[in-house]
């Protein structure tokens, strides 16, 4: 519920929750003027252009670095992975400074022309010579090819990792700063708040499209000087179309650190963890609620305050206040709040769901690496003068994604609207699983096609098209509409007041950690099956009708499906909430509003947000 507070000077502030918005000159925002979808519209803009921009470099990179640079194989593909992991990672760099110091439009804005000034870095020394080794063809000659090193190796990493923090730096808050346009507790902004996530994927899915086709294009037609500038230049068209909304934005002003109220309630509950938590939470420290007929602690109405919940109840003690009969102030770092706490509880609870969807990162690794190498044993004509790229197979799920996305938002979100009642259609929580079920079937299908492809080429001497491995493609593009945006509006939603650009930027490890593990399961899986003399590893020789690809992708769908009924566990103990407990007598008493403000349930008009069918 929006409310108008008055400061200690007068002024008065717009309070969302517990949270003040501004304008962009530090003024209450105003509902009528800021926010919504036009004003999100143009944080859309940046994301589209950026993600083109930076995948653009990322995807036709290690050709760079192979023929530019002459880098040999081995230290090609681990600057392109350090690349991209590192992007991933400084996510979270950006979500902290964001809530903590800076706010979402100025972290954006100075670490955007950060990543600009990479791109230009990038362009100036595949441009210039003398920034250069000599040229030399590392195909033919490449013994003989000078690799880069000293200064001009020094430009080359200082404008890649100049890349790789504005990107990083700037990718969670594209996505908090727009779904900060919309205030959650009105029905009608929260319904487009769901529709804006889907609207921020679908600008992902046109950027990363453009990249892998006509900015790849460019660049390996005109030169990668030119390919260099032109993301340079993309880049520039983000940052303008920021700025340009700058007179619409709502603003979140930055809370201080927000990992000290954290620490103070570990540090708290460790140095009172021989106290004896009360039976009556009341008792704790800063509880303003009410203890219904059940049991069940509701918070105030005022005091925007969280339900205490029984979970975690050794995190309790930091609310723990020792009477000793003096009336001594205790320090934050020995005594904290309930809401402080619970909030604590909530960010905890929300870690085994991140954990969950690291499986689904470590396939969406095999179909940029493996499927992409499966795809060039494969007959790649189309025409009798044009090859399909194995490389643009990828760019599949992101032409499935801006097709689908638009009619998951239009016909199926209203209709399931209607049946569950949930203002997203479905809870982000059952998005996820349903995204996590697909992926399953994406790597049943790559494993069938790959059995199929090397039976035809070793027993008959045949080269199947590669239209056949396509499925596989086309089913993770239906798993990652559900599974990417899912996640990204499940932590988005959680309540932890000023942290929603931190928390979006958790969901970008997942990446990290997805690949991580992909290659920690081809060292493990070669080492396994390479154990006796007599056989070789599933993927130890570059030949794919050697190899056994197909089982390796036989063991991913495995792994996927136990990690699907992994997470249904997790969801399920996540959905557990007090409201479960309460009659419809005390609802109707406490009220929907009072309850989806303070933490009972996120929306839902029908039960608990995030339940799982």
């Amino acid at each position: 519920m929006e409310a108008r507070r008055y400061d200690n000077k007068g002024e008065s502030k717009c309070v969302i929750g517990e949270e003040i918005t501004v304008d962009w000159r530090g003024k209450p925002s105003n509902p009528n003027k800021h926010g919504g979808m036009r004003a999100a519209a143009f944080v859309l803009g940046l994301q589209a252009f950026e993600i083109m921009a930076i995948a653009a470099v990322g995807n036709n990179l290690i050709t760079y670095v192979i023929n530019e640079m002459h880098f040999p194989l081995s230290k090609a593909a681990n600057t392109v992975t350090n690349f991209v992991g590192t992007i991933f990672i400084l996510a979270l760099l950006g979500g902290y400074l964001s809530d903590s110091y800076l706010g979402c439009f100025w972290t954006m804005l100075i670490f955007g022309f950060v990543e600009l000034s990479g791109f230009i870095l990038l362009s100036v020394q595949a441009h210039l010579p003398q920034l250069k080794p000599p040229q030399c063809n590392m195909l033919t000659d490449g013994e003989n090819c000078v690799e880069a090193k000293g200064v001009k190796s020094l430009i080359f990493f200082v404008a890649l990792y100049l890349v790789a923090l504005g990107s990083g730096c700037v990718k969670p808050n594209m996505i908090a700063h727009g779904g900060d346009q919309f205030n959650q507790s009105n029905p009608k902004q929260s319904k487009k708040l769901s529709t804006y996530f889907n609207a921020a994927y679908f600008a992902f899915s046109m950027g990363e499209l453009f990249a892998l086709t006509l900015l790849v294009w460019i660049q390996t037609h005109s030169g990668m000087d030119v390919g260099f500038g032109v993301s340079a230049a993309v880049m520039a068209m983000g940052l303008i179309s920021l700025v340009s909304g700058n007179l619409y934005y709502r603003n979140k002003p930055p809370q201080g650190s927000i990992f000290t109220p954290i620490a103070q309630v570990f540090v708290a509950a460790i140095l009172k963890r021989k106290q004896t938590c009360p039976s009556n939470p009341q008792m704790l420290h800063g509880s303003q609620n009410s203890v219904l007929d059940n049991g069940i602690v509701a918070p105030s109405a005022d005091s925007g305050s969280l339900a205490h919940t029984q979970r975690f109840r050794f995190l309790d003690k930091a609310c723990i206040k020792i009477e000793d009969g003096t009336n001594i102030k205790e320090s934050p770092w020995r005594l904290c709040s309930v809401t402080q706490v619970e909030q604590v509880k909530i960010l905890i609870s929300a870690i085994p769901i991140f954990a969950c969807t690291i499986v689904f990162n470590t396939i969406l690794a095999q179909l940029q690496t493996f499927s992409v190498q499966q795809g060039g044993a494969m007959d790649t004509q189309l025409a009798k003068s044009f090859h399909i790229p194995p490389a643009s197979l990828q760019s599949i799920p992101y032409i499935i994604l801006i097709i689908l996305v638009p009619l998951y938002d239009t016909f199926f979100v209203p209709l399931a609207r209607k049946i569950t009642g949930h203002e997203s259609g479905i809870s982000p929580l059952q998005r996820i699983g349903a995204g996590l079920f697909f992926a399953t079937f994406s790597m049943v299908s790559a494993a069938i096609m790959e059995k199929k492809r090397r039976d035809a080429a070793v027993d008959s001497n045949k080269i199947l098209s590669i239209f056949w491995i396509t499925p596989q493609f086309l089913i993770f593009g239906l798993s990652e509409m559900l599974t990417a945006v899912g996640l990204i509006e499940f932590f988005y939603k959680q309540s932890l007041k000023g942290m929603q650009a931190f928390l979006t930027a958790i969901t970008y490890c997942s990446y990290s950690f997805g690949f991580y593990l992909s290659s920690l399961l081809v060292s493990l899986v070669n080492k396994i099956t390479s154990s006796s003399s007599s056989n070789q590893g599933w993927l130890s020789d570059n030949d794919l009708n050697k190899d056994r690809l197909d089982l390796f992708y036989w063991m991913l769908a495995v792994l996927s499906f136990l990690n699907f009924l992994s997470y249904l566990f997790w969801a399920r103990w996540h959905s557990y909430s007090p409201i479960s407990l309460l009659t419809t007598t005390q609802q109707e008493t406490l009220g929907d509003d009072h309850l989806n403000n303070y933490g009972f349930i996120n929306s839902s008009k029908h039960g608990v947000d995030e339940s799982m069918p």
